[in-house]
């Protein structure tokens, strides 16, 4: 059973010094565990979670007013990845074991022995997303990320859904000391305050954080300007452009259309990888088609005040831009409706940076562009993005064009589908540069994700009986090592 409360008192000072320093006992201990020890604790979270969904769900959707189904489609998603997590425990090829033997004939020179693997970073301090309350929440992507790498875990529990996360944190907390971790492996803080104080106490080693471009950069910077400075993997923003080129205009309109209105509205228009600017042929069908589709979305309400607050105000900057048509307007009250802007690729180049201000929320820009030249000019105009997305038919020398610009300012690159759906598997890749992520060589989605919450350390010329145990000769855990530049199974 759950722990429903019906407020949540802040985080003490006193509290979270605690906190932390059970984090910093527990990080040595965590460190030294088999990678199958935390397999089992992801797993008993993920089965206490399926357990708990009837409490969970109905709490989630009175605070994030998300319906039901969606829900439980998210609380799957997230049992689903700590899952994939242990697997990833289960398969040990995460810790990058190298091993180069002594070798006097090394062509360099004589080379000593060399064994290189990876360790937990240490305590690290997740911020909880709004729009996903289980899954980017308590026991997310980022929790099971670094649970699995063997770091413990401060949440920063999100105001939007408080309830929700004092709930899931006993779940959480109840699960992995069951299953053997030690005091410290994971605690849940609240309170504004508390972020600031966490990312710049010295005994937190990283943070994640899901959110706006403003909270995610001051928090950056603190990190950066730290006398110790950690890394920080922010999500920050994104207006994930799609392209739709000439001969995908003409012959594929209706279906565009469609695809693009139902991925641009999917959730109130609140995902991180919504389909926020649409590049179209001038003079195309799909303005008006996309329009006559968005006019039949329903209303639906945002995931709170504060939210639906700055989505009008986002809105109402792009709709006064100069050079900006409303095609269609929607509410902008809590439960809004879809709104469509159109402008041209030469007003959008004139001012690029206003016209892709991130709109959290069901509205999107439309850029009509004359010739392939100024399509290229004004994608090599955008800053980075998660996502990017051609359209396109067979054969089609533009999409050939467009797609290695796209690929530089882009993590994830479709051709012919929407980027709304982030599949959790292996080669998902869910960051890119900035100001889509802080750090654009990792990705908070898929099982890359735990490369954030490791380190890599080389033992030089060490004694096997003083070597961690994945870097013995005899391979007591059975992981796959490259062996004297040789990858072993």
């Amino acid at each position: 059973m759950t722990d429903v409360v019906e407020t949540v008192a802040d985080t003490t000072p006193e509290e979270l010094d605690l906190l932390l320093g059970a984090a910093v006992a527990a990080a040595p201990m965590l460190a030294a565990e088999r990678p199958a020890d935390r397999a089992v604790r992801l797993r008993a979270i993920a089965d206490a979670l399926d357990a708990a969904a009837e409490e969970l769900i109905p709490l989630a959707a009175e605070e994030s007013h998300l319906g039901v189904p969606r829900l439980t489609g998210e609380l799957k998603r997230t049992t689903f990845q700590l899952r994939l997590f242990a697997g990833v425990l289960d398969e040990g090829a995460y810790l990058q074991v190298t091993i180069d033997h002594a070798d006097p004939d090394w062509g360099m020179g004589p080379r000593p022995d060399l064994r290189r693997m990876l360790r937990p970073i240490g305590p690290v301090a997740i911020w909880a997303a709004s729009n996903f309350p289980f899954a980017f929440s308590v026991a997310g992507g980022d929790t099971a990320s670094a649970l699995a790498a063997g770091a413990p875990v401060l949440l920063k529990a999100h105001p939007g859904h408080p309830r929700l996360s004092v709930a899931t944190a006993a779940i959480v907390t109840r699960a992995i000391a069951d299953a053997g971790a030690p005091a410290g492996a994971f605690a849940l803080v609240t309170g504004v305050e508390i972020g600031r104080t966490l990312i710049t106490d010295p005994r937190i080693a990283a943070g994640a954080f899901t959110g706006s471009l403003a909270g995610g950069r001051a928090l950056f910077d603190l990190a950066s300007s730290r006398p110790v400075p950690i890394p920080f993997f922010g999500e920050l923003g994104s207006v994930n452009p799609a392209v739709v080129t000439p001969s995908a205009a003409a012959q594929r309109a209706e279906e565009v259309a469609t695809g693009f209105a139902d991925s641009m509205s999917l959730g109130v228009g609140q995902f991180c990888t919504k389909p926020g600017l649409l590049f179209a042929p001038a003079g195309s069908d799909l303005p008006r088609l996309v329009a006559d589709r968005l006019s039949a979305v329903a209303a639906a309400p945002m995931l709170n005040e504060h939210i639906a607050r700055g989505f009008a105000g986002a809105l109402d900057e792009l709709a006064g831009h100069d050079g900006v048509e409303v095609l269609t307007r929607g509410d902008t009250s809590e439960t809004p409706t879809p709104t469509l802007l159109r402008t041209s690729a030469a007003t959008f180049l004139a001012d690029p940076e206003t016209l892709t201000h991130e709109a959290f929320g069901p509205a999107a820009l439309v850029v009509e562009y004359t010739d392939r030249a100024e399509l290229e000019r004004a994608l090599a105009a955008i800053d980075g993005q998660l996502t990017a997305t051609v359209q396109t038919v067979d054969d089609d020398p533009d999409a050939a064009a467009v797609l290695p610009i796209l690929a530089e300012r882009a993590g994830r690159v479709l051709v012919n589908g929407w980027p709304t759906g982030v599949s959790v598997t292996w080669a998902m890749q869910h960051g890119g540069p900035y100001p889509a992520t802080t750090s654009v060589q990792t990705t908070s989605v898929g099982t890359s994700a735990i490369d954030r919450f490791l380190r890599p350390v080389t033992y030089q010329s060490t004694p096997g009986s003083l070597l961690p145990e994945p870097l013995r000769d005899e391979n007591p855990w059975h992981l796959p090592r490259r062996v004297d530049g040789v990858l072993e199974p």
